[in-house]
């Protein structure tokens, strides 16, 4: 891919994870079933690497400790991104308060001094997004026209990053 190209890419990722509060990051438990739960994404710019503040007892952060492999999903206003990569938990203390924000308060009530905190780090290496611009109304009338006419519904781009 052109370097043009690909850092148009990833700043396509980014444009979608910087309207995102919540993603869904999913992990592999020991018995290799997929588990996602929700998790508030640190708003940092998007270098590749995704950020995310975690008890440092939660399965989650065992899982990854046991399997590095994880995925990522986002869900914006007619946007959806899907980021694969590997995962590290990090004890890192400047990072923390790097990104620590009032938000995190609400699950660490000791801010970031309380006991157990851990970073998980996703170094992510694919990403693939779904883009659909306008209105929700406009990608429902797209829909209903392909329907009426018996064509495939165009409504957006769909594109694979490498990181």
């Amino acid at each position: 891919m052109p370097k043009d190209e690909h850092q148009a890419g990833v700043a396509k990722v980014a444009e979608i994870i910087k309207d995102v509060r919540i993603a869904m990051l999913t992990t592999i438990d020991d018995d290799g079933h997929l588990v996602s739960r929700p998790m508030a994404v640190q708003q940092v710019e998007f270098d590749g690497d995704l950020w995310f503040v975690s008890d440092g007892d939660a399965r989650k952060v065992h899982q990854i400790q046991h399997g590095a492999r994880t995925n990522v999903s986002f869900a914006s206003n007619g946007a959806w991104l899907s980021v694969a990569g590997d995962a590290e938990v990090r004890h890192d203390r400047q990072k923390l308060e790097e990104l620590w924000n009032p938000v995190l308060e609400a699950w660490f009530p000791d801010g970031p001094d309380m006991a157990g905190i851990a970073l998980v780090k996703i170094h992510a290496d694919t990403a693939e997004y779904w883009d659909a611009p306008g209105s929700k109304v406009t990608t429902l009338i797209s829909y209903v026209k392909a329907r009426v006419k018996g064509e495939r519904a165009e409504v957006g781009e769909n594109e694979v990053v490498d990181l």
